[in-house]
């Protein structure tokens, strides 16, 4: 046991060290997600077999129903949330996202269930008969499309979540604001009072006294800016006039960033820069942020809690739809399929 104890520990220590070297030379790259989901479980390996032989078992089991428990309750979760979602913020199609999510995870269980229990209550006859069915192949096709797909989702989230504890440095000489729709055409939301207040935190952290920039057009809907509208916010915190630098001529994550980039070329003196916007978004800003050669940092602002799935969801969507990971998601899922059908069969 004490070689297995030793073996496991190499495997997780080694994969961390991969990680962190990778996370380290850049935190955008997709494949971290994939990466990090791994350690976790090369670190979850090392814990079941830590406590030795006689404990062994028993963890095993405990971990295992901790497992099942959360596969239980996830759907559920989704759904709730996804009902609460709709009440606050109405029925928005970007809103149904967490409950069409919930119930897609729901009906994947169960028919899993069902199938599993078909093969093995079934005689060998039936059995056979059933696994050469259209309607065997389309239930193992949906099973499997919703299990890869929450898969895919689960291993992004824990990506997206880790990028939130990472400690921050905090000498930073820029403070890029990302902009969000203004109220009544003028007015901050909850959501953007929440990315400014994040950056005025860093802003009064910093050593220096960093140069901030409210990045954001005018939407059609809007009589000012959204930079303007942060500018005014910034003012009535008792940010200095000086320290403010508008960008107001973007209208993407993507024009923010191109924009900001260069209002910070443009200027003398060192460019260490954070990036803020809301937590859900931080991930997708710097994949942004590295195809136009911006350096930075990101940090993510608080969301109130029932919105945070559904718009994690929506970042998820937008990444893998993507050309290079459409072609990777596609791609993975053929090649489970088919060696799950070739299994089945």
């Amino acid at each position: 046991m004490l070689v297995i104890q030793i073996v496991a520990l190499i495997i997780a220590i080694v994969c961390w060290s991969i990680f962190f070297h990778m996370f380290r030379k850049d935190r955008s790259r997709y494949r971290n997600c994939y990466v990090l989901f791994i350690t976790l479980i090369a670190t979850m390996m090392f814990i079941v077999v830590l406590p030795g032989e006689e404990y062994f078992i028993g963890v095993f089991c405990i971990m295992l129903m901790a497992l099942v428990v959360f596969l239980l309750v996830v759907p559920f979760f989704f759904i709730f949330n996804g009902i609460v979602m709709i009440k606050r913020e109405g029925k928005h199609l970007a809103h149904m996202l967490s409950l069409a999510l919930g119930v897609a995870i729901l009906l994947g269980e169960v028919v899993t269930f069902i199938q599993l229990v078909i093969y093995s209550e079934a005689s060998w006859e039936t059995m056979d008969k059933y696994s050469n069915s259209v309607v065997s192949l389309l239930l193992l096709i949906f099973s499997m499309t919703v299990i890869y797909g929450s898969m895919e989702f689960l291993v992004f989230m824990i990506y997206v979540l880790f990028l939130q504890v990472v400690p921050k440095g905090k000498n930073f000489d820029y403070i890029v604001i990302h902009g969000a729709g203004l109220l009544g055409g003028d007015r901050v939301s909850k959501l953007l009072s929440d990315r400014i207040d994040k950056a005025i935190n860093i802003y009064k952290k910093a050593p220096n006294k960093p140069k901030l920039i409210p990045s954001g057009g005018k939407g059609d809907d809007e009589t000012i800016s959204e930079a303007e509208a942060m500018k005014r916010y910034l003012l009535e915190k008792g940010i200095p006039e000086e320290d403010i630098i508008l960008e107001d001529k973007s209208a993407t994550t993507y024009e923010n960033l191109k924009n900001s980039k260069a209002i910070i070329d443009g200027r003398w003196g060192s460019k260490n820069t954070a990036l803020v916007t809301s937590n859900y978004h931080v991930y997708r800003a710097l994949r942004y942020a590295r195809k136009i050669d911006l350096r930075c940092t990101g940090v993510g602002s608080r969301v109130a809690f029932y919105y945070w799935p559904s718009a994690l969801i929506r970042e998820f969507i937008a990444i893998q739809t993507e050309k290079k990971h459409a072609l990777l998601f596609v791609g993975g899922w053929f090649i489970l399929a088919s060696g799950l059908y070739m299994l089945w069969r």
